[in-house]
This record gives structure tokens, C-alpha cells and sequence, in this order.
């Protein structure tokens, strides 16, 4: 069976939202570093905001990706029946 592409015409709006979304942090971290690559002195402080913004939006989708995953760990355990 053929997989459609991730960010296909075919694709629900709802899934490109999703898949877009889960880029975006990623995409502003590297548009962070390379905006520090090409400045210098006191203008590459202008990309420090961006930077820690897409840090934390990705530390953030981390945490709570483990905290669901444990929930969902410890819910398994409890509940063994089918």
C-alpha cells in the first residue's frame, strides 16, 4: 500500500496543521543558528530569543511526550485485562 507524502494534497488540513506544527520548533532553532552564523558582535544577541523560544517549545513537547507515555505505562500495568 502507498503512504501518502507527510505533507500531501491529499492529507486532511487537520494532519498538515500537525505535521507543520511539529516542524516549527525544530525549523526555528535552525533558523536561530544560522541567523548566528551570519552575524557578528552585538547583533547576534537579536537571535538569542528565537533560540531559547524553539528551545523551550521543544523541551517542553518532550516532557510531556515521557509524562503521557508514563501515564499511559502505569495505566497498562494496572489494568492487565485486554
Amino acid at each position: 500500500m502507498l503512504k501518502a507524502p507527510l505533507l500531501s494534497a491529499v492529507s486532511p488540513p487537520s494532519q498538515r496543521r500537525a505535521a507543520l506544527l511539529a516542524l516549527a520548533s525544530p525549523l526555528l532553532i535552525l533558523l536561530a543558528l544560522v541567523g548566528l552564523l551570519h552575524r557578528s558582535g552585538a547583533s547576534r544577541w537579536e537571535v538569542l530569543p528565537a533560540l531559547l523560544i524553539g528551545s523551550g517549545l521543544l523541551l517542553t513537547s518532550l516532557h510531556r511526550r515521557r509524562r503521557r507515555r508514563k501515564e499511559l505505562l502505569r495505566s497498562l500495568r494496572q489494568n492487565p485485562q485486554g
